[in-house]
């Protein structure tokens, strides 16, 4: 399945002249006539959506956009926990309603029209890759308060009413084990790291927390950050029903570090400064120790997720450096796995 998704989006993944008269067309009729398209530009990144970056000019001055669009504008076959756009746009109206820091939605384009499966949002200003984040200047102020802000963002996100949201996917702790060893055992590559954290999650596996609305993958990458601090949570497509714990631990995986691996959030701060700030802002009371378990479950999942970026290499579904690079990063999950393992009981 994951190889017939990565060909499909391969090779019908859209253009800029197909796209930018519907554009123009869309921005006269919301700015103004005299509203004119600029700088059209497709972003890098994303695998299983477009991104592109542009400029309209209006009688009110110059806005900044953003298109998040499907793969020719035509919706591929999606993984089970991948939502649609149209249910991503809503989910930035529902978490900025609750104070979440997400970019503002003005338009979303319906499957079958001239621009196609898509919506627009505001574009805001600041930094996505981690490296940066993390080793440049400009952003010494941001990760005195990123940790905060994460904790923060996060308990406004598990605190959205569920009954008002679109119909999302449901995934426990229990259910992402059976998902994920579904996958791997698929391969056909026993690998004696994994096989053993599989084991070690499901005699281990903790009581179930109150299922809340779960971003899915909140981490560096995935999260605009200005000289200030956090400045907008992005790339909603995996959120999902499930457990607050995944989120907080998701964000502390090693690969999400980017070297820096002696701050376990993230790269830029400490565990007991983001909870303090999660259960300040409205979010349960949660212990260090309570996200090892969810931590060692995104070190897993992660590693399975580099076996599909080989398999989508080898296969030829996705040829890229990328994915062959990706792929090969398997060893290093395994490695902090190893690692997580030695520090269980650590952490109070």
């Amino acid at each position: 399945m994951a190889t017939a998704v990565f060909r499909a989006i391969v090779r019908i993944m859209g253009t800029g002249s197909e796209i930018e008269m519907p554009l123009a067309a869309w921005a006269a009729a919301h700015f103004g006539a005299g509203a004119r398209l600029e700088a059209l530009k497709r972003l890098s990144g994303g695998a299983s959506q477009e991104t592109w970056a542009f400029d309209v000019l209006a009688a009110d001055g110059p806005h900044p956009l953003i298109l998040r669009r499907a793969p020719g504008g035509v919706a591929a076959a999606r993984s089970s926990e991948a939502v649609s756009l149209a249910t991503e746009a809503a989910l930035l109206g529902a978490t900025s309603a609750s104070g979440v820091r997400v970019p503002a939605v003005l338009h979303v384009s319906p499957p079958g029209s001239a621009i196609g499966e898509a919506f627009i949002m505001r574009r805001v200003a600041g930094e996505t890759l981690g490296r940066k984040i993390l080793r440049d200047d400009e952003f010494a102020h941001a990760r005195t308060t990123l940790t905060r802000d994460c904790g923060e963002a996060l308990a406004r996100i598990h605190a959205v009413p569920v009954a008002g949201l679109p119909d999302l996917p449901r995934s426990l702790g229990e259910d992402q084990i059976a998902k994920y060893e579904a996958i791997y055992r698929g391969f056909d590559m026993p690998r004696p790291v994994l096989e053993l954290a599989f084991a070690w999650l499901k005699a281990n596996a903790p009581a179930p927390a109150p299922p809340v609305l779960v971003h899915g993958d909140f981490r560096l990458g995935n999260l605009i950050v200005d000289p200030g601090g956090l400045g907008a949570v992005l790339d909603w497509e995996l959120a999902h029903i499930g457990d607050p714990r995944e989120d907080i631990a998701w964000l502390c995986v090693n690969s999400w570090r980017f070297g820096h691996s002696e701050k376990r959030v993230g790269g830029f701060g400490d565990v007991p400064e983001l909870l303090d700030a999660y259960h300040a802002a409205g979010g349960a009371k949660i212990a260090p120790a309570d996200i090892d378990w969810w931590e060692i479950l995104g070190s897993l999942k992660w590693g399975v997720m580099c076996m599909i970026m080989y398999s989508a290499y080898k296969t030829g579904a996705d040829p890229s450096v990328e994915r062959a690079a990706i792929g090969r990063r398997v060893s290093e999950n395994e490695i902090d796995l190893i690692n997580l393992f030695e520090g269980l009981g650590r952490h109070a």
